[in-house]
């Protein structure tokens, strides 16, 4: 029988051993307002668009990339709020779209003349198939690489969690934040928004009965 070698556990190498692990960074205000320049000067209108919708939406990748002209576009506008059915949970989210992403959406649309029923990001390889979560992910490393960040250390998540703990941060209202992501528990939103023992102390002595 063969010999079973025992490594000490100190001569391991650890799996996480140089990877970042844990909730990766979120992209600050003005990073953000220097990237959505970056992009208007670079003319990129589709990622201008995919950037301000993927922060506006709080949308997972895999549905962000399967938005259609129809979920955004109305008539001859940009919609100002919609609803957008989740892969995930097949629960509807809704969310806002801001002037800048309005923008920048009817820039898209019109240097692209998609029709109602069409992918809004289709892809540019495969006819007929929408932008993949992989190119997704590869275009935000461009993004953050155009700021002078390290792509390893930001993700799509970040960008689905980037309002939204904005909006936890100035409010403390963790239900509106579960609304927003779309989340069908309110524990998996604490766990989300990485918020701690000490953040729902504080909301707790600011509630007065």
């Amino acid at each position: 029988m063969p010999e079973t070698l025992n490594v000490p556990t100190s001569a391991r190498i650890r799996w996480n051993r140089g990877r970042i692990v844990g909730p990766k960074p979120l992209l600050k205000s003005k990073h953000i307002w220097a990237l959505r320049t970056r992009l208007q000067l670079a003319s990129r209108p589709r990622d201008l668009a995919l950037f301000n919708l993927a922060i506006d939406s709080k949308l997972r990748g895999c549905d962000l990339v399967r938005l259609r002209d129809c979920d955004v576009h109305l008539g001859d506008a940009v919609r100002l709020r919609t609803t957008v059915w989740q892969q995930k949970t097949s629960r509807p989210v809704p969310f806002e779209i801001t002037e800048p992403t309005r923008e920048a959406l009817t820039a898209w649309l019109t240097s692209r003349s998609l029709r109602a029923g069409d992918w809004l990001f289709p892809s540019r390889s495969r006819r007929g198939e929408h932008l993949t979560t992989r190119h997704y992910s590869r275009l935000l490393n461009r993004w953050v690489a155009l700021n002078g960040l390290d792509p390893s250390t930001y993700g799509t998540y970040g960008l689905r969690r980037t309002k939204v703990a904005l909006v936890y941060k100035r409010t403390g209202n963790v239900r509106a934040c579960q609304l927003l992501l779309g989340h069908t528990k309110l524990e998996s939103t604490v766990r989300y928004l990485g918020i701690e023992v000490d953040d729902a102390l504080i909301l707790s002595e600011q509630t007065e009965i």
